[in-house]
């Protein structure tokens, strides 16, 4: 009797839970991307932070809406792909125009190029709008033709997940190149390893399927790794070269 008068209480209180835990899900996603974007405009460089992390979130993300059509699972991460997708293109339209502003070649690249060398660095944001629409609508066709298929669904899932828990791995190759992690918002990091770590306990404990579980645990070891060197950078910082260096290796680095 005494459970049943509570019932009042823990059926609202659980469904508050699973809304809170559902809006977390949505919108958590972006949140570390808040602090890099406000960093990037209000120092006018974005040299710190790695476009192709957003590259990583758009293939990702528009993979895994695909792989939805093919498996339904929970709006939620639906919609935190829809969301994330135009935040992602949020960030690339701020980086492409701080870094036009203050690259001094002023030769234009484009994605109607075609040119490998300059695959992801172009002059206008609409080139990486271009780029976006070109692969969803080659992905979509493919998956049109081909969502009869278990084995493809279950393969564009594992894809959509797998590329989702390379995220931080361009931004890992950047600070192992430059030997720091200068210009990087730790902020974003330490964000970035919180909501990986609750984004996989929520796919443990709600039953998502396994492509889900398996990203989210890579994507915290990589997390970890980045902070790691971030840590190491900051106690033991690279030595300045003993000569000058040449402007032009600068550049190149």
């Amino acid at each position: 009797m005494e459970a049943e008068g509570l019932d009042w209480l823990l059926v609202p209180l659980h469904q508050l839970v699973s809304w809170v835990a559902a809006g977390a899900m949505v919108f958590g996603g972006v949140v570390p991307y808040i602090p890099q974007y406000r960093d990037i405009r209000r120092t006018q460089n974005a040299d710190g932070f790695s476009t192709h992390v957003c590259l990583v979130l758009l293939v990702a993300n528009i993979l895994r809406i695909l792989f939805w059509f093919g498996r339904h699972f929970e709006s939620p991460l639906l919609w935190q792909s829809i969301v994330m997708i135009l935040t992602m293109l949020l960030m690339l339209k701020l980086c492409t125009e701080v870094r036009v502003a203050n690259e001094l070649n002023i030769k234009r690249r484009s994605f109607a190029d075609f040119d490998p060398h300059h695959f992801w660095h172009w002059s206008s944001f609409a080139d990486y709008v271009q780029c976006t629409l070109a692969f969803t609508g080659v992905a979509g066709y493919i998956t049109y033709l081909s969502i009869d298929s278990a084995l493809f669904v279950e393969t564009l899932g594992f894809l959509a997940v797998l590329t989702e828990a390379m995220l931080g791995v361009p931004q890992l190759y950047r600070n192992y190149r430059h030997r720091s992690t200068e210009g990087m918002s730790l902020k974003m990091v330490l964000m970035w390893t919180s909501g990986d770590t609750f984004k996989t306990a929520y796919f443990l404990l709600n039953g998502a399927p396994l492509q889900f579980s398996v990203c989210g645990l890579l994507q915290v070891m990589v997390d970890l790794a980045i902070l790691g060197q971030a840590y190491a950078f900051a106690h033991h910082p690279q030595k300045p070269a003993p000569h000058a260096v040449h402007p032009a290796s600068a550049k190149a680095l």
